[in-house]
């Protein structure tokens, strides 16, 4: 019975059988001779072979492996590089935007020391950021942080001096007898292009508050810039206050809308506050007469000129000379008749010509403030 080739046995028999032990005969000059190739010599050569073979699959094998080992390894680069790239990228457009954002701040910053007229030194001395999280995150963390506390201060400073001055201005302004919320609904000259705040700024409530207080400030300001507060000619006699009183003319009880200064023909007329020249020539009563407008529905006129130095449309300062006492129209004699409207309506000069010195140096801290803002542009 033939053995099974799955045991031990019947697979070397197997082997055997199929590497055969071989004769080969060879014949040369007349000789025959033979070779004899026997079983174990032909597995042995096989077994060579198949080793050989074996061992060249094994090199290939591991070449193949160790090229998709680098392949996959220059992947694995490739892909940190340009991680690595494109966090380089994130880290360039945050600090870019960092420094946007720290631009402007600075920018808000000086506009806010501007108002407050700080000093350099103030100015540099910021808050302290130990201990801070995001001070520990980058030096861009560290100087944003930085900015925004000084910023808070900034802000907390300008909202308490505003409200305090914004105060003393409205309390200014009731000493001369007006409104200052009426005053400061006057329309007056605003404009420029619009460019809008960017969103940072504009979600800012904090920001959006100051806006709001400074206009308010600034509005009252200027009202109170506005207000004539200047004696209107250097003659210390009044002849006439406003009010009722005796007709020179008729004797009959009549209205007097001004207070009349004696003084000599020719005494220079001064402007009484700054503004532009709204009418000069004459008029009915009044004979030759200059108007000046000080804008926020205030108007200021001198009559009974002897003649007129200005223009109309002509800007004037407070104190500037603009016209010549005389007796011109209904007069008994030279003086100048000096009158302050208000929306038109004549009202009581004399607490304009009266005004207390802390109401003048209030007064004149506004002009010397809206004065700085126009040469700042």
């Amino acid at each position: 019975m033939a053995a099974n080739k799955f045991t031990p046995g019947g697979a070397i028999a197997y082997l055997v059988s199929l590497a055969p032990e071989r004769e080969i005969f060879l014949r040369t000059g007349g000789h025959v001779r033979f070779l004899r190739i026997s079983s174990r010599f032909q597995l042995t050569l096989a077994a060579v072979v198949a080793a050989v073979l074996l061992l060249w699959a094994a090199g290939t094998l591991a070449m193949l492996w160790s090229q998709a080992s680098m392949m996959l390894e220059r992947s694995h680069v490739a892909r940190d590089r340009a991680a690595i790239v494109a966090r380089e990228t994130q880290v360039k457009a945050y600090r870019r935007s960092v420094d946007d954002v720290a631009r402007d701040i600075e920018q808000r910053q000086s506009a806010l020391e501007r108002i407050l007229d700080l000093d350099e030194q103030d100015a540099a001395a910021t808050p302290s950021t130990a201990g801070k999280p995001l001070s520990a995150a980058s030096p861009e963390a560290s100087k944003l942080d930085t900015l925004m506390q000084r910023q808070r201060a900034l802000e907390s400073r300008i909202v308490t001096a505003a409200k305090a001055r914004l105060a003393q201005v409205d309390k200014a302004i009731r000493s001369f007898g007006l409104n200052p919320a009426r005053m400061a609904g006057q329309a007056y000259g605003q404009g420029g292009p619009f460019i809008p705040a960017s969103s940072a700024i504009a979600a800012e409530p904090t920001l959006r508050d100051i806006a709001v207080l400074m206009t308010k400030l600034n509005a009252a300001e200027t009202t109170l810039a506005a207000i004539p507060s200047g004696r209107p000619t250097a003659a210390p006699m009044e002849t006439s206050s406003y009010g009722y009183r005796r007709d020179p003319f008729n004797g009959m009880l009549a209205f007097h809308s001004g207070i009349d200064f004696r003084g000599r023909y020719g005494q220079p007329i001064l402007a009484a506050a700054p503004g532009k020249i709204a009418y000069v020539g004459p008029r009915q009563g009044y004979g030759t007469v200059v108007e000046v407008d000080h804008g926020k529905g205030l108007m200021t006129r001198y009559a009974h000129l002897s003649r007129s130095g200005v223009r109309a449309g002509q800007l004037v300062k407070r104190g500037e000379p603009i016209a010549r006492m005389g007796s011109t129209g209904r007069s008994t004699g030279t003086h100048l008749h000096f009158e302050v409207r208000v929306n038109g309506a004549a009202v009581n000069p004399r607490p304009f010509l009266e005004a207390r010195q802390d109401v003048l140096e209030v007064q004149q801290h506004a002009k010397r403030r809206l004065a700085g803002d126009g040469n700042r542009g």
